[in-house]
């Protein structure tokens, strides 16, 4: 006869809560099984969970079984210690987003106030400050209803309409002055919602224009009602990340990487150039010196960036880079000798 190991009641629901979490469907003796308890046991702890909210449904077969469905109100939660530490530290990195930040900030005082002590000091000790990307400082947040209503249309596949401007809906007196002056409404097939450096971007085909286009979310304003249904086309590649990172990076989408990328060795420890290559890559070639591979949206703008390390600069490739700097010096030198305006 198989000796059940004692388990507290509580534990015992929240290891069967994850269990029909992770699984649609699961039988009866499954469950027993996984649990280590006997089939009555699973029973009358599924309808202890029900008396609890959770929408449990028993289905048929040869040894019957249990499906957790979606429920009409949200029930309470129960979450594991790791879980628990992972939600607290997901909503403190975005409790600084202007969208969303301060439904964050009250679901993790929420989340913290039923924590037992024990959770409650560990996330404590986690001071995360979410640091805005330098340049995003004045970005307004997009609306938490214009990111659902766009997150409804690309789920249905739903042609979207929309007046697109050139400032924020939330910097305008009248949200309608967002069509003013942006011409005609844009008809897109939207696809994806992008997050990219502090700000909402919509990834859509635009009709017009025949071709993939971003918007920013806080610039647009959809119109009602929306259009028919489509078939959604293939991302270029199939990597959307990688697709709207090319796209940011001067490229048509096909790559992520930088368009222009050169090669050069600075008269500089690698340890000194490292905090400023971005996401280049820095080879150490001895006490004061090192190699710089960095890529950028243009020669004339790689050679540009070089230049603010401040020393001397080898250039090992491509002839591309090479001329850049040549055209530079030539810019420079012109406005080295060039008369500024006459002050008053």
């Amino acid at each position: 006869m198989k000796t059940m190991a004692p388990q507290k009641t509580s534990s015992r629901l929240l290891a069967l809560l994850s269990l029909l979490q992770a699984q649609r469907d699961w039988s009866g003796d499954d469950l027993a099984e996984r649990l280590d308890i006997t089939p009555r046991t699973v029973r009358r702890d599924i309808d202890r969970l029900r008396e609890l909210g959770y929408p449990i449904r028993a289905f048929k077969g040869p040894a019957g079984g249990y499906r957790l469905e979606a429920g009409s109100q949200l029930p309470p939660l129960l979450f594991d210690d790791g879980q628990a530490v992972a939600l607290a530290l997901a909503l403190r990195s975005v409790a600084g987003d202007g969208a969303i930040g301060e439904d964050a900030a009250r679901a993790l005082a929420t989340v913290r106030q039923v924590m037992p002590p024990r959770l409650r000091r560990r996330v404590d000790m986690l001071r995360v400050t979410a640091v805005r990307t330098p340049g995003n400082d004045e970005a307004s947040p997009a609306g938490t209803e214009v990111l659902m209503e766009l997150g409804r249309v690309i789920r249905d596949r739903e042609e979207l309409r929309f007046d697109y401007g050139t400032e924020p809906v939330s910097a305008l007196a009248d949200p309608a002055q967002a069509a003013v002056g942006a011409g005609p409404p844009r008809r897109t097939q939207p696809h994806h919602l992008v997050a990219w450096r502090g700000r909402w971007y919509l990834l859509a085909w635009d009709l017009d224009r025949d071709d993939w286009r971003t918007f920013r979310v806080d610039r647009l304003r959809p119109r009602t009602p929306t259009g028919p249904r489509f078939t959604p086309r293939e991302i270029p590649g199939g990597d959307v990340a990688a697709f709207v990172t090319g796209r940011f990076r001067g490229t048509d989408g096909s790559s992520a990487d930088w368009p222009c990328r050169g090669q050069v060795v600075l008269d500089l420890p690698a340890e000194a150039a490292a905090p400023y290559a971005q996401d280049g890559i820095v080879e150490e070639l001895g006490p004061e010196r090192c190699r710089l591979t960095l890529g950028s949206w243009s020669w004339t703008g790689l050679a540009a960036t070089l230049g603010h390390f401040g020393t001397a600069i080898h250039v090992e490739g491509p002839p591309q880079l090479t001329d850049a700097f040549a055209e530079l010096a030539a810019r420079y030198a012109s406005a080295a000798a060039s008369t500024g305006p006459a002050r008053a």
